[in-house]
């Protein structure tokens, strides 16, 4: 679709907002057409969650214009928004983990709603979009990837005109994605304007008609998606051409340093995935790659890993030669585990601390940040901004609260909090979700030098093109079961989606360099 002279459904002009020592957003200008798909493109930082907020009605410019439907409006509050027809899916999710998905979604809505009616329209957009969702269960027992399915499912309850979409496919499978962009593009054929967030900028190529790009607070270009290539894009974000990454391949894995033997695992509640069996090995040196559909066990298995969850039998589990199945995270830490959970704010990260105090928590036992029972403060807080200049993290400094950085800032502090440390295994659980290009690279670069090193990673990721190209070997989880772990050069990629779906690999496939786990 190509800018068209009617009126336009949204324009902002000259929007510009301020934080203290920041300019989130300087005279952007941005226009969308009814039945558009429009990318908003730009680095972690660049103001894409600014600009949405205020058209959404959480932020109030500082200066600018808003027009809807050619009315100058004001936009005090999302309820507002709502009324005008705007709808939003946040990268963020805004529920309620002691209550159903039911419950939290009746919250969302604006007037009150017959509750067999709304469980019976839940069900109903949720087989529509492939978005499988149980409405009686509790938030706290879904995974992240469910989590968002509750977010997007609200939000098209609403029939907006507008649908901002914030990272949607962050935690899809590409059958979920494919099923979501076939109905986004009906929608999108019936009049719906739709203004889409994401990194990744294949997803962009395939969906969106332009694209308005930000880089440092202002809009830099405005592109037609079909004229442009994902490298090109990508420069335009970024300023620079990004390097091309290389598939590791030939990589020489050097002696075992994890070895899982066995191990099974009841879940913490019903509604959790029970581990069953799992044997994995990871040396020195590798990478290797587990991928799998949201909620088929992936966090359970971070957890037996990092120590959260403990098993019966000390021998489930060899950390370099060491029993280990039955130590805690801090004891597990002090052999030279470390981990990287993928939900950040509240796993990963305590929002309402700071990133010197956050560094504390996992840094302490193994940088000796505790002396005569005090915190050494000074050397902490020199590590945490070590940690924000080698990875380039878009903050207020050490002292900002985790809930203050935009999401992908908080990823790359997070991976590089974990990685200065020098771990001898590192476990990390969906690395680049929600990030932008640069700041992918930054990360998969700095997984590949920790394993150049001699670190052994274990990457579990739901985006399959990187793991195919940063992993040397990888199966798949479903169910809670284990695949065979392969080489990751012989496996293309419908055959690690047969893995995700529980499927075993044929004779052919076996034979074309797949090696079982030991």
């Amino acid at each position: 679709m190509t800018e068209s002279s009617t009126s336009p459904l949204l324009r902002l002009s000259k929007m510009t907002r301020t934080f203290p020592g920041v300019i989130a957003n300087q005279d952007v200008d941005l226009t969308i057409h009814a039945g558009e798909i429009h990318a908003l493109l730009g680095e972690n930082g660049a103001g894409k969650s600014t600009l949405v907020k205020m058209i959404y009605g959480i932020l109030a410019p500082d200066s600018g214009q808003i027009d809807w439907q050619g009315n100058t409006v004001s936009i005090p509050n999302p309820a507002f928004a709502r009324e005008l027809g705007v709808a939003m899916v946040f990268q963020h999710f805004s529920l309620f983990d002691s209550l159903s998905v039911l419950e939290n979604i009746a919250l969302g809505m604006d007037s009150k709603v017959n509750r067999a009616e709304l469980k019976s329209r839940i069900l109903e957009i949720s087989s529509r979009y492939g978005l499988p969702l149980d409405p009686d269960r509790h938030v706290y027992t879904l995974s992240v990837g469910e989590r968002q399915r509750i977010e997007i499912i609200r939000c098209l309850l609403q029939e907006p005109k507008l649908l901002i979409m914030d990272e949607p496919t962050s935690v899809l499978t590409p059958q979920e994605v494919s099923r979501l962009f076939e109905t986004l593009r009906r929608l999108s054929e019936e009049g719906l304007a739709i203004l889409y967030i994401s990194h990744k900028l294949d997803e962009i190529k395939a969906l969106c008609h332009r694209a308005t790009i930000l880089r440092n607070g202002k809009r830099v270009d405005v592109a037609d998606v079909n004229d442009e290539s994902t490298s090109s894009l990508a420069a335009m974000m970024m300023g620079e051409t990004l390097e091309t990454t290389t598939p590791r391949i030939g990589n020489q894995a050097g002696e075992l340093r994890l070895s899982v033997k066995n191990l099974s695992l009841e879940a913490a509640d019903e509604f959790g995935i029970p581990l069953k069996n799992i044997n994995l090995d990871v040396h020195c040196g590798e990478i290797v790659g587990i991928a799998g559909v949201a909620g088929n066990g992936q966090d359970e298995l971070l957890m037996a890993l990092s120590g959260e969850s403990v098993s019966t039998q000390s021998d489930s589990l060899f950390i370099d030669g060491k029993a280990c199945g039955q130590l805690g995270p801090n004891k597990r830490r002090a052999l030279g585990v470390a981990a990287i959970p993928e939900q950040r704010l509240g796993h990963g990260a305590v929002p309402e601390m700071s990133l010197v105090d956050n560094t504390f928590l996992t840094a302490f036992q193994r940088l000796g940040l505790v002396g005569g029972g005090f915190i050494k403060n000074s050397v902490t807080r020199q590590f945490t901004e070590k940690v924000i200049e080698n990875f380039n993290v878009k903050s207020n400094g050490s002292k900002a609260f985790a809930s203050s950085l935009s999401g992908g800032n908080l990823q790359k502090f997070i991976v590089g909090r974990e990685i200065l440390q020098n771990p001898g295994l590192l476990i990390v659980s969906q690395p680049t979700w929600g990030v932008d290009a640069g700041a992918a690279q930054t990360i998969h670069k700095a997984l590949r030098d920790l394993a150049d090193r001699g670190a052994a990673v274990l990457i579990i990721s739901q985006d399959l093109d990187e793991l195919m190209a940063g992993t040397d070997r990888i199966g798949a989880i479903c169910a809670g079961e284990l695949s065979d772990i392969y080489d990751t050069a012989a496996l293309s990629i419908e055959e690690v989606g047969l893995l995700m779906a529980g499927s075993a690999l044929d004779e052919k496939s076996l034979a074309t360099g797949g090696l079982n786990n030991v």
